[in-house]
């Protein structure tokens, strides 16, 4: 996605309103969305989340900590970065009630998918205006 950013060309998707979450997931069984689809750690994705962010991109899944340059950039454009819980890619994965490859269908488990859910489990870390739960509330637990 990124290098055709960079080229401006067209997105195989519309990433405008949407959110993305970095996730591995396994193949599916019969009868299911998707197999176990746990967060992987979203700072990776850094070099890459602005130029999304400004193309309309108004949130992220993931785990982990986010850097300084990508919470600018959300605050820039009103997105929220949500955590989910590493080890749960079972109970996450029964959130996902359906699955569609909408990008790179030759990738297979990596292809771009577009999921629908219900009762996601995940919660607001970093919101829209920059205030950031990893790095406000675990002083008040350091004790």
């Amino acid at each position: 996605l990124f290098s055709l950013l960079q080229k401006g060309e067209k997105l195989p998707l519309e990433i405008r309103n949407q959110i993305i979450y970095y996730v591995g997931p396994a193949p599916a069984k019969p009868g299911y969305a998707c197999g176990s689809a746990g967060p992987t750690t979203s700072y990776r994705m850094d070099p890459y989340t602005p130029a999304l962010l400004d193309k309309g991109l108004k949130g992220m899944i993931g785990k982990g900590l986010r850097s300084k340059e990508v919470i600018e950039s959300m605050k820039k454009n009103n997105a929220v970065y949500f955590h989910a819980v590493g080890g749960a890619a079972a109970l996450i994965a029964k959130s996902i009630k359906k699955s569609e490859v909408v990008a790179y269908e030759d990738l297979g488990a990596e292809a771009i998918h577009l999921y629908y859910v219900e009762d996601f489990p995940v919660i607001v870390v970093i919101d829209s205006a920059g205030n950031n739960f990893y790095e406000t509330e675990p002083p008040k637990y350091a004790k």
